[in-house]
């Protein structure tokens, strides 16, 4: 994971966040409850963390500045992720190769000892 970064997010963002967050008047028609507040703005971070390039999950204030600035962990591309992949893979790979190898020394010092 990547460490956060700081952002800041345009005052028609904030304002979209802010609506979000506003109780909403509850009718139930057929047993169909509106979404909560909370849940309005977690679609509206969503939304903004998919237009800003960030996990939405991840977001939190900046101590000291306005409440448009804050920080997130980036998302990754999907470039960056295949090489993430790679990068594991060819970790794992190496990692098993030396295991092997180890066993295999092991195996040869036991024969040695077997055989003499």
């Amino acid at each position: 994971m990547y460490p956060p970064k700081n952002y800041e997010m345009t005052e028609e963002d904030l304002n979209e966040i802010m609506d979000a967050s506003k109780p909403t008047v509850c009718i139930l028609v057929g047993g169909y409850s509106p979404p909560t507040p909370q849940e309005n703005a977690n679609r509206a971070w969503a939304r903004l963390g998919k237009k800003m390039g960030f996990d939405h999950m991840t977001v939190r204030p900046i101590q000291g500045k306005e409440n448009r600035f804050f920080t997130a962990v980036p998302n990754e591309t999907d470039e960056q992720k295949e090489d993430r992949l790679n990068k594991e893979a060819e970790n794992k790979k190496n990692q098993r190769i030396l295991q092997l190898e180890k066993e295999i020394s092991e195996r040869h010092v036991e024969l040695k000892a077997l055989t003499g």
